[in-house]
């Protein structure tokens, strides 16, 4: 079976979130893109096991306490 290619993406984040994720990823040894495609992934297998459709506010941020 061929090897699965992986697309690039794009991303813009605020320096907080991004300053979040790289502290999370330093404590699960992964990189910033690891630990992003890791939380990425996680909601993805969440989303399929309770078969809940995505938001209707998709497009709205959320309100995180990032500080």
């Amino acid at each position: 079976m061929a090897s699965e290619q992986k697309k690039q993406v794009p991303l813009r984040l605020s320096a907080s979130l991004y300053a979040a994720i790289a502290a999370w990823a330093e404590d699960d040894f992964r990189s910033v893109n690891g630990q992003i495609e890791y939380l990425l992934t996680e909601c993805v297998r969440q989303r399929k096991k309770n078969g809940k459709p995505t938001p209707q506010e998709f497009d709205i941020p959320p309100d995180l306490d990032l500080s």
